[in-house]
């Protein structure tokens, strides 16, 4: 379990994720959640984004140049191979990082939700609106970069609106977080790379990963998935041995053939950025790092 204390927003804008999440209670019950705090509506091509605080912002950040060029520098640098645990490898600062590149934009960022502290303590009720929780907003390339495609991982800014916290690669993040639907909510188990969907108070896989964390089940109620990440996750909490050291969970499924392969991911923040080659448990740990920034 990640500690996400870091990036936490505001009282009142942390209210504001969940206003899909109310949405989806609504739509199947007919009672509607109060939401507080401001959002910004995104552009009417997309009406799901709505439920983002400061949405606009976080159009902003991915339609700068600032982060195109972070993007750039990230896929000019070859994936490096090797032991996770090998040296970082520097990204170079260029004046010019998108010369010579294929021509690409960067998309809206979609929601990444994920499991809450107190729903993986069983302190908090299995109910959609404290099992669940905005962490950060992912956004994937338009198309492929010299046969690469790479993620933007937002991350909200203290005082509202949202900034760059790294840029990883593959896009299977923001494909998994895209995949929310009116009435339905995605989120993900970090800990597994699980995607699961969430309809009402039914949790279904979205990839092997969750299929495994479900025990191969086809679906489990909210209450049932609340008992399987407890007994999974709950001495892992902060002030646990994850906590201090940094890492998401000493807990890890099987890995598949997929979840084997390299994978890169440059840390935003200060003057220059890092690339380097990890595993899914430390590509967790790094990014919750970088989203304290």
């Amino acid at each position: 379990m990640r500690d996400t204390s870091g990036t936490k927003m505001s009282n009142q804008r942390a209210a504001s994720p969940f206003s899909r999440l109310s949405f989806v209670i609504a739509v199947s019950a007919s009672a509607m959640l109060s939401v507080v705090g401001p959002t910004h509506a995104a552009p009417a091509k997309d009406p799901l984004p709505a439920d983002i605080p400061d949405y606009q912002a976080a159009l902003n950040a991915v339609k700068s140049t600032d982060v195109h060029n972070a993007v750039c520098r990230f896929l000019r640098t070859p994936v490096p191979t090797g032991d996770a645990g090998g040296p970082v490898q520097t990204i170079p600062e260029t004046a010019e990082p998108c010369q010579g590149l294929p021509v690409f934009t960067i998309k809206d960022p979609v929601a990444l939700n994920e499991i809450t502290p107190g729903f993986v303590a069983g302190t908090a009720k299995p109910l959609p609106t404290e099992a669940i929780k905005l962490t950060q907003l992912v956004s994937s390339l338009s198309t492929t970069v010299n046969g690469r495609n790479a993620t933007v991982m937002l991350a909200p800014t203290q005082g509202g609106g949202w900034h760059l916290a790294a840029v990883r690669d593959g896009d299977s993040d923001a494909t998994y977080a895209g995949k929310a639907t009116l009435g339905t909510l995605v989120f993900s188990e970090p800990q597994i790379r699980g995607w699961y969907q969430l309809k009402l108070t039914t949790v279904e896989p979205l990839n092997d990963q969750a299929r495994q964390g479900l025990g191969g089940q086809a679906s489990v109620s909210l209450t049932d998935y609340q008992k399987l990440v407890k007994a999974r996750y709950a001495d892992k909490l902060p002030g646990s041995e994850y906590d201090t050291t940094g890492y998401s969970s000493g807990y890890s499924l099987p890995r598949t053939e997929d979840d084997a392969s390299p994978s890169a991911l440059l840390l935003a923040g200060g003057s220059s950025a890092a690339l380097a080659l990890a595993g899914a448990a430390v590509v967790l740990r790094r990014r919750r790092r970088a989203s304290t920034h």
